[in-house]
């Protein structure tokens, strides 16, 4: 059986086989996974009270020295952009807004510079490492 399957927007034709258990298949068995610590998971009596951590607002610093451009981390669609070319940025601030597997992404500066180029459109399809915003 072919299947097409897309990674990172780049389209592959793979060839699967269905193999039956007596077909050399080889079911898997459950993983046994080490024990929890104690009261990693509440107070003992079924109920999670605050034991786990909420997860983080979903900003995503761009790593970089001063200067350097700000880079796509995942493959998404472009929503919003939240600068302009000759924009002094801050570390910390948000440039543009990315929907991928929908949810939206802030992008945000890693340090503090100018906008030199926006070579990205709202509705634009971006690939993971895409430069999204150039820094001079």
């Amino acid at each position: 059986m072919k299947l097409k399957i897309t990674v990172h927007g780049v389209a592959y034709e793979v060839e699967v086989e269905v193999l039956d258990a007596g077909d050399g298949f080889v079911t898997p068995r459950a993983a046994t996974l080490p024990p929890m610590p104690s009261g990693a998971l509440g107070n003992g009596n079924g109920h999670n009270h605050g034991a786990v951590a909420p997860l983080p607002p979903p900003t995503t610093p761009n790593p970089g020295a001063h200067g350097a451009d700000i880079t796509c981390p995942i493959a998404g669609i472009v929503v919003e952009i939240k600068c302009a070319v000759g924009q002094a940025l801050t570390a910390g601030q948000t440039v543009l807004v990315l929907e991928a597997m929908k949810m939206k992404t802030n992008i945000t500066a890693a340090a503090p510079g100018k906008v030199k180029a926006i070579p990205v459109a709202v509705g634009d399809n971006v690939r993971e490492g895409q430069t999204l915003v150039e820094l001079s």
